[in-house]
């Protein structure tokens, strides 16, 4: 599960070695200690993401929940004060865009669009 907020980008996966446990991983040092103060969080080099920690999966839920709780914004790439993460933000709008038939604030569809298959 990638988790993109205001202040940092999270992949969570179910690849913990601890029972009850999920691995939070980042890319950017600091990123799972702002949502998750006082994780321990190693540096690997080598793996695909840099930064990782073992987080109980109760502690994810909850950090999840805070979240939606607390949202104010009505825009989230705005509400990104980070200019490099803003960009890689909208680099993924643009890239996620790509998967509806109209271009954002368009109105004519896409020429040769092909709508992906669900499985």
């Amino acid at each position: 599960m990638w988790i993109f907020l205001s202040d940092s980008f999270l992949s969570i996966v179910d690849a913990s070695t601890e029972p009850g446990t999920l691995l939070v991983r980042a890319r950017r040092e600091g990123d799972i200690e702002q949502v998750f103060p006082g994780a321990n969080v190693v540096s690997v080099v080598g793996r695909d993401y840099l930064f990782r920690a073992a987080v109980p999966r109760q502690s994810v839920a909850q950090a999840l929940v805070d979240q939606v709780m607390n949202l104010t914004y009505p825009n989230f790439k705005s509400s990104c004060s980070d200019p490099h993460l803003h960009r890689a933000y909208a680099a993924v709008w643009s890239v996620m865009a790509t998967l509806q038939p109209y271009e954002p604030y368009a109105r004519t569809p896409r020429p040769n669009f092909r709508k992906h298959p669900r499985r």
